[in-house]
């Protein structure tokens, strides 16, 4: 094929149950580098939590904080931070109601308060992330392109007035809040836009309800096998899962390695 944009998500999609990379993802990697394909992770994770696999998987193009931040050649291309009035007002009425939240730059994440520790701690560590540290006045000097709320689903409907936030959850007990206009989808199609590569030559691979956008935006949209069926019904495929080699496997079907 043309050259290509390859989208990852990572939690689920490139690392197996163990959070580790399986031989067969690394070498499809690889393989589509040197096909000359433009490669990228896409994730909600930020920068700071997705070092180790920028490094460990060699990306130079990674797209974070579900699309708030984009890189390509690990130069910082996109931007798109949190409207700062209605984050504040959220913030209050989240502390109302004893939901507890937090605040995430580019390379640093802080919580404000401490109702309830434990989901806090269940939320992040289901991903190999720690309790964020407390400190309320974090969000006041960063540009914050990404928060996480703790609250189950029953509050889904209540926070709908917030027109320029977005709740995508995540979690059980989490959802992350992003710009309203922002999407994993839309910074693909702005990157791919940068280099010149149309929309059908975009394949993107995802399982998180976060991914569902970008696997329909995608000319190709492709759902691990261990995707709950609302995601797989957004994909154009359905791949073997995370731990079966999923990512090689449809990409030799697709024929692109």
């Amino acid at each position: 094929m043309k050259r290509g944009l390859f989208a990852f998500d990572i939690d689920g999609t490139l690392l197996d149950t163990n959070k580790q990379a399986l031989d067969s993802t690394k070498e499809a990697l690889q393989q589509l580098r040197r096909a000359g394909h433009l490669v990228t992770i896409a994730t909600g994770r930020s920068r700071f939590h997705a070092q180790e696999i920028i490094r460990e998987l060699e990306f130079e193009n990674y797209i974070l904080c579900n699309g708030a931040a984009g890189f390509l050649d690990h130069e910082q291309v996109y931007k798109n931070l949190l409207d700062r009035d209605q984050l504040d007002t959220f913030v209050e009425e989240a502390q109302t109601k004893e939901i507890d939240t937090a605040f995430v730059s580019l390379d640093n994440m802080k919580r404000s308060s401490s109702n309830d520790v434990q989901i806090m701690e269940e939320a992040m560590h289901s991903f190999g992330a720690v309790l964020p540290e407390l400190d309320q006045f974090f969000v006041e000097d960063q540009d914050i392109y990404q928060a996480l709320a703790f609250f189950n689903k029953s509050y889904d409907t209540q926070f709908q007035k917030y027109d320029k936030l977005r709740f995508v959850r995540w979690h059980e007990n989490s959802v992350d809040v992003v710009p309203h206009d922002g999407s994993k989808a839309a910074t693909i199609l702005h990157l791919a836009d940068q280099v010149g590569i149309p929309r059908e030559s975009i394949i993107s691979f995802g399982d998180g309800l976060n991914d569902r956008e970008m696997l329909r935006e995608s000319g190709i949209g492709v759902a691990m096998g261990n995707a709950s069926a609302e995601v797989q019904a957004t994909a154009n495929l359905v791949t073997d899962t995370n731990d079966q080699d999923g990512i090689w496997k449809a990409l030799k079907k697709l024929a692109v390695i």
